[in-house]
Parts: C-alpha cells; structure tokens; sequence
C-alpha cells in the first residue's frame, strides 16, 4: 500500500526522509504480512534449488527468505520500478534487476515460484501483467500473488464501541475512497477466476486480515499521513480530526484491523 509521512505538512519530504519512510513501510508490511506468505511458499513444497522471482518487490524481507530457502544450488531475482531498497537490504546472491510488470517482457520462463504481494492492484492492467507472471513459469512452476480487498471488510475498528473507533472509522472510509480513484481496491476476491483464465490449475485462495497490533497501528498510520492533504482538501476530515487520531493509535487498546489480504495461488500446466 502507500508510504507514509509523520509530517502533515506541505513541504515535501527531503530525499533522506523519502527513505526512511520506504524503509518503514516495508518493515510495516513484513510484520504484518511475511509470516502468511511464508507459510504459503512453503506449502507450495519451496527448496534448495528453486527458481524464484520475486515481482513487485518493494522490499527485501520475502526475497531474503526465499534466497535462505533455495540455497546457493537455487536462485532469487527480485524486481521492482525502483530498486532502491532492494539495492540496500537485499543479502547475497540475490539479482536485483529494474523490471515494470506492465510493459517490461517476463525475465525468463523457467521459474519454479513467481511471487507478488500488494502489487497488481495498483497497476492500470492488472490482468496483463498476471500473464507476463505467468509465461515466466515453467512447466507445473507455481505462481502466488497476495492482493489487498479492502472492499471485503473496510473498516478499521470492526468492534466500534466508541467515539475512538468511529473515527477511526471515518478515516478508514475516506482513505478508500480517495485510494480507489487509483487503485483496485476489490481486485483481491477475482484472483481465483484471473488465475484460471490465465490457464493455470490446482488453483486454491484464502483471505486474511489481523484485527489488532502495533503493527497494524503503525499501517494506519500510514494510511492517513499519506493522504492527509488531500483527506482535508476533499472536506473529509478536519486538521482537528486527524491529529486526534493519529494521537489515538498511540493506544494499545485501539483494535486497527489490516485492510483484508487475498492471496491466491495456482500451478502452469504441465505443456507436453
């Protein structure tokens, strides 16, 4: 999802700060989300040896554990429009290469795993880039994309018993649909039917979504500073409004749930 800014002001984030908040995000994302995907990968049977890419990267946490996994007999390549932090935190061997799923041809098609999390979401041709995925894989090679579907619960306090939560609340909902104006944001719930139209078999989906943690505290964190600006240019929250609830997330009592998480999973068939 988006990066974030601790500063509601105007002023534009310096180029330091611009990655430190990267930085943040990703290590956001990874406490959130690595545990499931790494429980996915390794019920799709992932060891040494593997051929694995990693589109949409972002950051280096998933291709880390993946390059621990296939070992040095296997191989890692983790993708993204800015490769930055990859560049940075990404551990040996790993290849980093620049890639945009939405124009650039598949790097290949022998890849045992193809992997992608919050990314096709975001992209004009979502549909398009699913194929390039999918015509990098060999032969019974496994594909596995994790969309968010805020749309399937959008609320950010599903236990609204106070004015806290329902501010939150507020929030949440303008965030979406600020978001969707560039976003799918019910693009999760139709992977099943993406994937099977894309050929692939043994397809398989599941959604989750945490209701509570400091992890799920700092992402709507995220989520507001980011459009902040343009929460209080649209009239859908005041200045007064936001800071109070940014306050309120200091609390270990205010229950945040993640937006929901698709992730859905299939094999290319097998082409002899």
């Amino acid at each position: 999802m988006a990066d974030s800014t601790d500063t509601p002001g105007s002023a534009p984030p310096s180029s330091a700060e611009r990655q430190r908040i990267s930085r943040d995000h990703f290590d956001t994302l990874a406490a959130l989300l690595d545990e499931s995907t790494f429980r996915r990968v390794t019920s799709l049977g992932i060891g040494p040896g593997w051929n694995c890419w990693e589109a949409g990267a972002g950051g280096a946490s998933v291709p880390n554990w993946l390059a621990r996994r296939v070992g040095l007999a296997g191989r890692v390549l983790a993708s993204d429009i800015d490769t930055a932090a990859l560049e940075l935190a990404a551990d040996p061997p790993i290849e980093v290469r620049r890639h945009d799923l939405t124009v650039d041809p598949p790097p290949g098609a022998d890849f045992d795993f193809v992997h992608a999390r919050l990314v096709l979401e975001h992209l004009s041709d979502p549909s398009a880039a699913l194929m390039t995925m999918v015509s990098a894989l060999r032969a019974r090679g496994w594909l596995l994309v994790e969309a968010a579907d805020p749309k399937l619960q959008p609320l950010a306090c599903p236990d609204e018993v106070g004015p806290r939560q329902a501010l939150a609340n507020k929030l949440r909902s303008a965030v979406w649909e600020l978001m969707d104006q560039r976003s799918d944001l019910s693009l999760g719930r139709t992977l099943p039917r993406l994937f099977r139209d894309a050929g692939l078999a043994d397809v398989d989906a599941e959604v989750s979504f945490s209701l509570s943690g400091p992890a799920a505290r700092r992402m709507q964190h995220t989520l507001v500073t980011v459009v902040r600006p343009a929460l209080v240019a649209a009239g859908a929250a005041t200045e007064h409004e936001i800071d109070q609830h940014l306050a309120d997330l200091g609390a270990e009592d205010l229950d945040i749930a993640l937006f929901p998480v698709v992730a859905a999973w299939g094999r290319r068939k097998d082409m002899t």
